[in-house]
């Protein structure tokens, strides 16, 4: 039930270029790299990513409960497990992209003035590359109705599975322990594309991978504000070992001739030149 609920969120499909917005330094790394860090979705913004789901299902059960629903426990059981789960549970890793490259938001929230790009590539490129490596891409959803729709067919999957459950189970005192598990990668892959609406302009897509129940020597670690941030290589190579870019936006910047020079000659240095050239954003940006 819940893997039909997923595979329909993930059924969506960009028509446009996507952009990553990132810094100069990190232009470097994944021009020079042909990779994308793919940071594990639970330390995304210290774990809000999840947490407003967490928040969703929260209000769902106790509106339920409220209401008198027959298995209370079962509904209680499930936050609380799910609560524990966000820090030890699963791993699943995602990249962030837009569908607008030239936003004034984004050129402040992920870079400094000087320092910014946002690198477009064709959704050709994204989707075959994803499919490659066994990733999704699918478009993140700020609609609070759509969410809480979302939320209220989940609880009604674990309630109907629920009432199949083994009974065995019960009596050893871990009740429902097995279901939860078993709906556990559909759980995390649909809170991975659950937003706050406030982020709406962000118009946000991601590349999501596989859920990894264990550690492998994939998974590398990268200094983060305040830990160390699990991260997996997503190879962004076409068939022929090429990184190819349709168009990039250079950010705010007081020098714009100087940079939009030296950005030019970098990437054709490294044979990475955009098929559409880059732009600059000719957004107004005060420095703070």
């Amino acid at each position: 039930m819940l893997n039909a609920l997923t595979r329909q969120l993930f059924s969506a499909r960009p028509q446009e270029t996507l952009y990553h917005y990132t810094t100069l330094t990190g232009l470097q790394g994944i021009v020079g790299g042909a990779e994308l860090r793919a940071s594990d979705i639970r330390y995304m913004n210290d774990s809000t990513e999840l947490r407003h789901t967490l928040e969703l299902l929260n209000q769902q059960v106790t509106r339920r409960i409220l209401s008198g629903v027959d298995n209370p426990e079962l509904l209680n059981a499930l936050l609380d497990w799910l609560s524990h789960r966000i820090v030890s549970g699963p791993m699943l890793f995602g990249a962030s992209f837009r569908a607008n490259g030239n936003l004034l938001s984004q050129w402040r929230g992920y870079s400094v003035h000087g320092k910014g790009v946002s690198m477009g590539m064709s959704p050709e490129q994204i989707l075959s590359r994803a499919a490659a490596q066994s990733f999704e891409v699918t478009r993140c959803i700020y609609s609070r109705s759509e969410q809480e729709r979302l939320i209220n067919s989940i609880v009604d999957a674990v309630e109907s599975l629920a009432g199949e459950h083994d009974m065995q189970e019960i009596a050893s005192g871990e009740p429902w322990q097995g279901l939860f598990q078993s709906i556990e990668g559909d759980l995390l892959r649909i809170a991975a594309v659950l937003k706050h609406p406030t982020f709406e302009e962000e118009q946000e897509w991601r590349i999501i991978s596989p859920v990894m129940h264990t550690l492998t020597d994939r998974v590398e670690f990268r200094e983060g504000i305040s830990m160390l941030i699990p991260y997996f290589n997503f190879d962004l190579r076409d068939e022929a070992g090429r990184l190819m870019l349709e168009h990039v936006y250079l950010g705010p910047t007081s020098n714009t001739d100087l940079s939009m020079n030296s950005l030019a000659l970098y990437l054709e240095q490294c044979g990475a030149s955009p098929r559409r050239g880059i732009t600059y954003c000719d957004i107004p940006y005060r420095k703070r």
